[in-house]
């Protein structure tokens, strides 16, 4: 990592058209990287990561990592918008796609152009959603709580918005939406029972 790459974190990075945010009830857009419904018809929950580096993008990915070992009959997919170079070093460096010994992962997708993340409505946030002082703050309890702090960044970018998504066997969004705060990570026990309900 050099200072350069973590100085253009900082940059917004370049336009994009964005879909509108999917909604409940939406049919969740289809592309070859992330195709609905999935072959073997199993829910979906989808992370769509900030810049790896983030604190919010680890814990995020070890709750979908611990999740996906404690529920084998839904997918989990995690969505970065970094670089494969950037990705897989920082995959390395939280311990990979798996929890522990199990058969289970995280399916990480790779998505560098933002054009996923722009399908599902996720272009770029505010100077209020990314300094927001309760935000922070829950940033700096994660760091103290939990001991994950800031790693390097190499590439993407602060002001990318993040979010999380639910999408049934049938490729219907059952729950989620784009990230509302800089902190904010999914809550599996909320999505188990959005998709019980269905």
């Amino acid at each position: 990592m050099t200072i350069t790459q973590e100085l253009s974190s900082w940059f917004s990075p370049s336009h994009i058209e964005i879909a509108p945010a999917l909604k409940i009830g939406d049919k969740a857009p289809s592309c070859p990287e992330l195709a609905f419904p999935t072959e073997s018809r199993k829910p979906t929950i989808i992370t769509f990561l900030r810049h790896c580096g983030c604190p919010v993008s680890e814990v995020a990915f070890l709750t979908m990592r611990k999740a996906a070992a404690e529920h084998l009959d839904i997918n989990f997919v995690a969505i970065s918008h970094s670089n494969q170079q950037s990705t897989d070093k920082w995959l390395e460096a939280v311990g990979g796609p798996k929890e522990g010994t199990s058969s289970e992962s995280v399916t990480v997708i790779v998505d560098a152009e933002r054009n996923i993340y722009a399908k599902w409505g996720l272009g770029t946030v505010s100077w209020g959603h990314l300094f927001s002082p309760g935000g922070l703050l829950a940033v700096y309890k994660m760091g103290k709580d939990q001991g994950v702090w800031n790693r390097p960044t190499e590439s993407g970018s602060r002001w990318q918005s993040s979010g999380n998504w639910a999408v049934d066997g049938e490729g219907y969004v059952r729950w989620g939406g784009p990230a509302t705060r800089v902190d904010e990570v999914v809550d599996i026990a909320e999505v188990m029972d959005a998709l019980k309900s269905t």
